[in-house]
């Protein structure tokens, strides 16, 4: 390596950490105000949390933190991914705007959460929302229309980099790292890329910025978040999103080279985690490949059992506390996959499966 190119490589870690710096201390910055508007997440009449696992070694999670962006950084010098664009003075008063209601947002999820009203959407949907499992129809993380309001898509992605101080797209990057290893060499127009529970958009966008040429489809079960993902994949006519139940896929077998899941199974009740699996392997081509990302478990962390823990107890999430122990291998095995890798990007677990063909 040259003179220049040294320089070059010092000159873009620089701008990364720098980048990466600065985004981390926004989301953190947030986190920090609404813990304040809310007395620190805690209430003199909320039972006490005692953790059964230990209290949280701090430092692990710190040294989990760095790595997370030491290996992004990696991934970006070994070409899997471009360096993230994600910091910029055009964006500012998206981001302004998205922190306002951020904020205003926390005294009702505060509400929700002292309330223990996870289940509080019920009574809000229009007639006909029976459609929806009985599952799905909740305030995931107590936030403010469930699933199933414009202002939750919108507010979605900024209340997830705010729980994390700023490093959710770094954490879906490791499966971007993913997708990159397994279209090397074959032509993208070729290629057809399904994301289950692509939500608003946010990953998908991510991956066709990489892979304009791609054949991809997102499917999500929220009107609104689909409707959000429509709208923000609209540059590449050849991205579709797809209005529908990840149990129940309406697509062809054998249909897709790669699947995705990011963030999903954390969500879904036991009985319903091996059908999505059955689907996805069903989906895919002999030989496509299959990346679950997805919350650490216990036993991933020595010492952040414990705070591993307590995310179900300080924020609505039904089925993580089963999660937390679920054997994703043997799950995956029994679905007739093949594993191959394994990765943590600080509280997030990469794995990856083969269809055999």
């Amino acid at each position: 390596m040259g003179l220049f190119d040294r320089a070059s490589l010092a000159a873009g870690r620089a701008r990364y950490a720098a980048a990466q710096g600065l985004r981390s201390a926004w989301y953190g910055a947030q986190m920090r105000a609404a813990k304040q508007r809310t007395g620190g997440f805690s209430h003199p009449d909320e039972p006490d949390f005692a953790p059964s696992r230990g209290r949280p070694d701090m430092a692990v999670a710190r040294k989990a933190y760095f790595d997370l962006f030491i290996q992004d950084r990696r991934n970006v010098e070994a070409g899997l991914y471009p360096p993230p664009r994600d910091v910029s003075l055009v964006q500012l008063p998206h981001a302004l705007k998205s922190a306002r209601a951020f904020q205003l947002d926390v005294a009702e999820v505060e509400r929700r959460r002292l309330a223990r009203a996870g289940t509080e959407i019920r009574g809000e949907l229009p007639e006909g929302s029976n459609r929806y499992p009985a599952y799905y129809r909740q305030n995931f993380h107590y936030q403010t229309g469930g699933w199933f309001s414009d202002e939750s898509a919108e507010l979605y992605d900024t209340q997830v980099e705010a729980l994390f101080t700023g490093t959710a797209d770094a954490m879906r990057r490791a499966a971007l790292a993913e997708i990159s290893r397994e279209l090397r060499g074959h032509d993208q127009r070729r290629m057809h890329l399904l994301d289950v529970a692509c939500g608003n958009g946010r990953f998908l966008e991510q991956v066709m910025r990489v892979w304009p040429r791609l054949n991809a489809a997102g499917l999500d079960l929220s009107p609104n978040y689909t409707d959000a993902a429509r709208a923000r994949l609209a540059p590449w006519p050849q991205a579709d999103v797809i209005h529908e139940a990840a149990e129940t896929m309406p697509l062809p077998d054998a249909s897709q080279d790669v699947a995705v899941s990011i963030f999903l199974f954390h969500e879904l009740p036991p009985k319903v985690r091996p059908k999505v699996l059955a689907e996805i392997f069903r989906t895919l081509r002999p030989g496509g490949l299959f990346v679950l990302a997805d919350s650490v478990q216990f036993g991933d962390y020595p010492g952040l059992d414990g705070m591993l823990e307590y995310f179900p107890h300080g924020f609505h999430e039904p089925y993580y506390a089963g999660y937390l122990g679920w054997d994703v291998a043997a799950a995956c095995t029994a679905a007739g996959f093949a594993g191959e890798r394994q990765a943590l990007a600080f509280l997030t677990k990469v794995t990856t499966w083969r269809k055999p063909g």
